[in-house]
């Protein structure tokens, strides 16, 4: 048995080398002890031999490649969502870990096979909702689980991408339902996560194409707001918009009786520069600048589940929660209606 950093070396295959991919593969290479990128797959060859050159991993073409081989602990999947649900059922099959990119799948139906595929199997199943291991958003959660400030009445969680003068530059490859339930489902998770306890009963959205209104007909939406109602009489807002010029802009709050939380920052740095136009700051500009040490954290949890000394800190239980409203947000754009949500849906 290898060790590093008196921990036993968790050897993992990475599934899908695009932009997100690349980022886990040099997390796990370079920021998380005891973790080594094993293998990376990629159906585009040169793609998959260029990362793993990088990090002296093996290429592979094909995830049969990496699931027959019994040094492979733990398959990463990193790759489009479409293809995530089945990944995650041939990785449990063949007996290893799966840590999944949000959102694990696009159906209910599907998340339901790949969760029974990991029960059945007895492995680790973990998913990607990086802001619990953000300082402050897990700062917050703390306060609320300890009662710092009582019943949660009002919520709010946004989602801001970084734009540009120009518009949406990739507006026409935006998949339809996307803002759902690959932006918004990260705040539909934050909101179940800083409400604990409690349970969404109804969903209401407004959304539009605001930002690149000649891709509407498509079946764009880059602008959304849901309002989600909790048994506990909280009502939460979950907000995104694709084109914020300042920066990338994710931030949380829970306003209680007894007082209120935030989470998220926008600056890069805490220096200030003052000059004839005022006072300015340089602001994150990427997921990868606002969030490298909580995706860092996620993984060396993961690694820590792998390992059998802790259980995953989100499981698909709590990716289904996430998806089930995101889905009644999609139903209720289309219906111009509240939607109510039976958790058990």
């Amino acid at each position: 048995m290898r060790t590093d950093h008196g921990l036993r070396v968790v050897r993992a295959a990475l599934v899908g080398a695009g932009r997100i991919g690349t980022m886990h593969a040099g997390n796990l290479a370079r920021r998380v002890p005891g973790a080594e990128l094993a293998a990376v797959v990629d159906p585009r060859e040169d793609v998959a031999q260029a990362l793993a050159a990088k990090y002296d991993a093996r290429p592979a073409a094909e995830i049969d490649d990496v699931l027959k081989d019994p040094d492979i602990d733990a398959v990463l999947i990193t790759s489009v969502a479409a293809a995530h649900s089945e990944l995650i059922i041939r990785a449990a099959e063949a007996g290893k870990a799966v840590w999944c990119e949000k959102p694990a799948s696009l159906t209910l139906d599907e998340i339901d096979r790949a969760i029974a595929a990991t029960q059945q199997a007895g492995v680790v199943f973990q998913v990607g909702f990086n802001r619990r291991f953000a300082a402050d958003f897990a700062a917050a959660h703390r306060a609320v689980v300890d009662g710092e400030i009582g019943t949660p009445q009002l919520m709010r969680s946004l989602t801001r991408d970084p734009g540009w003068p120009a518009g949406l530059a990739n507006a026409a490859n935006v998949k339809p339902w996307t803002i759902f339930r690959e932006t918004l489902i990260h705040d539909f998770d934050t909101l179940l996560w800083l409400n604990p306890g409690a349970e969404p009963i109804e969903v209401y959205t407004k959304a539009d194409a605001l930002v690149a209104p000649e891709f509407k007909d498509s079946g764009l939406i880059d602008t959304a707001v849901v309002m989600i109602t909790f048994d506990n009489g909280a009502i939460a807002v979950a907000e995104a918009n694709f084109s914020a010029l300042y920066g990338y802009d994710v931030r949380g709050e829970v306003f209680g009786s007894k007082g209120m939380v935030t989470a998220g920052r926008h600056a890069s740095t805490p220096m200030r520069q003052y000059n004839e136009h005022g006072i300015q700051r340089q602001t994150l500009r990427s997921d990868e600048e606002m969030f490298v040490d909580a995706y860092t954290q996620e993984l060396a949890d993961f690694a820590e589940a792998v390992r059998g000394n802790a259980p995953p800190p989100v499981t698909g239980e709590d990716a289904r929660r996430a998806l089930a409203v995101a889905l009644a947000a999609m139903q209720s754009h289309e219906e111009g209606r509240p939607i109510k949500l039976d958790a058990t849906r």
